[in-house]
């Protein structure tokens, strides 16, 4: 379950680091920690359900592993709510000392899940600190 746990905040990380080619750095490693730390064994649970819900589209899996798109779409926002949380709340100066040190922007994910997510929690993520 840890290694679960690992690959999940590596993965939260990369999704909203830049995009750009660069070598992981102390901010984003920090990130990739907290997000590890503050994603709990229900979370872990949860994200392997949204995991295989996503490969059950694949063609290789189709046609043993059925889940409806009512399903993928609901398990699609909870996962943007537990990263909107994970990014926003629980690791939201690591998040911020990341996007302030290495790299300016936030990426735009190739998952469902950022559709669901709330842009004004970001929009003050992001903001200049005063």
């Amino acid at each position: 379950m840890r290694r679960i746990g690992i690959l999940v905040g590596i993965s939260l990380a990369l999704a909203v680091l830049p995009s750009e080619p660069a070598v992981a750095g102390i901010y984003s490693d920090e990130l990739a920690k907290c997000l590890v730390r503050e994603t709990t064994d229900g979370d872990r649970t949860f994200l392997v359900k949204w995991i295989f819900a996503s490969a059950s589209v694949h063609p290789a899996v189709r046609s043993i592993a059925s889940v409806s798109d009512a399903d993928r779409t609901e398990l699609n926002k909870k996962v943007a709510k537990l990263v909107e949380k994970l990014l926003t709340e629980s690791c939201k100066n690591e998040t911020q000392e990341a996007l302030k040190y290495e790299g300016p922007t936030v990426a735009r994910s190739k998952t469902e899940f950022a559709n669901h997510l709330d842009k004004q929690k970001f929009e003050k993520l992001f903001a200049p600190s005063r």
